[in-house]
């Protein structure tokens, strides 16, 4: 096992169709990504961002090079071994919440666990719901939730199992300015307290700038790297990215 990395991709490459309609939407990307380290993958559209992050999360197959998700090389794993892999080491949150309508939040953020066939503890979910800012609303359903409280739920949901990695693609998508904030605000924290692993495809710079590192892919490959670097200087680099693919 790689102990520097929870995840590496290595010479990924991915094409969907074949012949004259072959499109490659990753060519050749090579990226790794360390245990407690926040990554924003940033692109224009057709870039490969969101490739990437079903690639790197095994939700994709790749058509040449290798992943490994917390010292495992997924690459030829059976669909059942795959699954088993997600469930157990990996945690995702979509712009979508896609939390249970009829369940209370505190019911889907356990629901994970029920499927795995864990019993979780009533303190178990709790602390989960105390850890994003939701202890009082663990009875409420989604509709009696805002946006920004629906996905810190489904963040909960993501983080109740201890996954090596936590996928967010566009997590605040979706929400207002505030509400955003509070949402990254709480992607950071996990980091940052817990050492989570946090890999984020995101359009947004203010998004961005809360990541250690920023990812900027053009034509299926990396294009530039930015560590450090604030909201205004990774639009720049990002429109130069943009303007490098209309040319």
């Amino acid at each position: 096992m790689d102990s520097q990395t929870t995840v590496r991709l290595d010479a990924v490459r991915k094409t969907y169709g074949s012949g004259a309609a072959e499109v490659t939407a990753l060519d050749g990307v090579s990226a790794g990504f360390a245990p407690g380290s926040f990554t924003a993958i940033m692109g224009p559209s057709g870039s490969g961002k969101s490739t990437l992050l079903h690639c790197a999360a095994g939700l994709d197959r790749v058509t040449t090079g290798r992943v490994t998700i917390d010292g495992i090389d997924i690459t030829d794993l059976s669909d059942h071994e795959l699954t088993l892999l997600r469930r157990d080491r990996v945690g995702f949150v979509f712009q979508a919440f896609n939390l249970v309508g009829p369940l209370t939040a505190a019911q889907n953020v356990e629901l994970p666990l029920r499927l795995a066939r864990r019993r979780p503890s009533g303190d178990q979910i709790r602390a989960a719901l105390a850890e994003v800012g939701l202890a009082d609303r663990s009875g409420h359903r989604p509709a009696e939730l805002s946006g920004g409280q629906q996905q810190r739920v489904a963040i909960a949901r993501a983080l109740i199992s201890r996954p090596a990695v936590l996928f967010a693609d566009e997590p605040t998508g979706a929400l207002d300015t505030t509400s955003s904030r509070a949402v990254l605000d709480l992607l950071r924290g996990v980091v940052d307290r817990h050492g989570q692993t946090v890999i984020m495809v995101t359009h947004d710079p203010v998004a961005a700038s809360r990541a250690d590192r920023v990812m900027l892919l053009a034509d299926g490959r990396l294009a530039d790297e930015l560590v450090g670097a604030d909201a205004a200087t990774i639009a720049a680099r990002t429109a130069i990215a943009e303007s490098g693919v209309r040319a």
